[in-house]
């Protein structure tokens, strides 16, 4: 395969997470303690590092995974 084309299309999808890491919500005040999604705890050192948090990790990244799904517009 054209070398080319491979740096061209790492270069897509290298914009394509860019486009999707910028659209995702940006959470702010008090982090939940339990997870919205499945009700389990949120760990302290998350709640810390994401403020506004309201899922889990694991039912954060499944949320993130369908939401890139779903096309705008």
């Amino acid at each position: 395969m054209d070398e080319h084309l491979i740096e061209r299309a790492q270069r897509e999808q290298d914009e394509e997470l860019q486009r999707i890491i910028a659209s995702r919500v940006q959470y702010q005040g008090e982090s939940l303690a339990e997870c919205e999604g499945c009700g389990g705890d949120i760990p302290q050192a998350r709640r810390d590092a994401v403020k506004g948090c309201r899922m889990c990790t694991d039912c954060q990244a499944f949320a993130d995974k369908m939401s890139a799904g779903v096309r705008r517009g």
